[in-house]
């Protein structure tokens, strides 16, 4: 493999599929890890040219108190409106991408990871290597929205709701992972694609899995 530049896993799903635990694994696994939804936060700072046009487009109403964008207030309206929605990520995308362009270019590891649910839509997939999607069942999305980021049911199936088929994804994929059982397997999955992986050194499949899923909801 070359050194001059790392093999760019572009990893995505639908919302709360588990992104974040893969991630993770992969992070332990060696690989360097960027989050475009943290990307997407810096981009949307206060003093930001993309915080100033949220706020020209949204009104005042999105603001928390202290002048950041309150992305809850900001996701009631966009997630029930997609021309809203196409609005923001217009504002938000390119920015994320060209940060995350410029990471990947300065990044000193064999593997990165981008995790991002918006990887297809942004036309980012172009800059991976590979196309990883995790997947799980509808019922395990509601469960997390619920449990973990304290949602009501209506609002977790309207988010799901706002998302693309997840069929269009795994049309895209080179690698599926499944996150709807246990843990464990999971990790035999993501071993295996780590495993498959130009010029990395073989993972054993034994190897206790690194991760738990507290907090597993991207």
């Amino acid at each position: 493999m070359s050194t001059s530049r790392p093999f760019v896993i572009g990893l995505t799903g639908n919302i709360a599929t588990g992104k974040s635990t893969v991630a993770r694994m992969l992070e332990r696994l060696g690989a360097e890890r960027i989050d475009a939804d943290h990307l997407a936060h810096e981009q949307m700072r206060p003093g930001t040219e993309t915080h100033a046009e949220i706020v020209r487009i949204f009104g005042t109403y999105v603001l928390a108190d202290d002048g950041r964008i309150d992305r809850p207030r900001l996701g009631r309206i966009v997630f029930s409106d997609p021309e809203a929605l196409a609005m923001l990520e217009g504002l938000v995308h390119p920015a994320v991408v060209a940060e995350t362009l410029a990471r990947i270019d300065a990044c000193p590891k064999a593997v990165l990871c981008v995790e991002a649910i918006k990887l297809l839509e942004a036309e980012m997939a172009q800059h991976c290597d590979s196309v990883w999607v995790v997947t799980c069942s509808r019922e395990r999305q509601i469960e997390r929205l619920t449990s973990k980021r304290h949602m009501l049911h209506s609002e977790a199936v309207r988010r799901i709701d706002s998302q693309p088929d997840p069929a269009l994804k795994l049309a895209r994929a080179d690698v599926r992972i499944e996150n709807d059982g246990p843990l464990e397997q999971t990790w035999r999955q993501v071993l295996l694609a780590w495993n498959a992986i130009p010029g990395v050194a073989a993972v054993r499949l034994e190897r206790p899995r690194l991760e738990s899923r507290d907090g597993d909801s991207a």
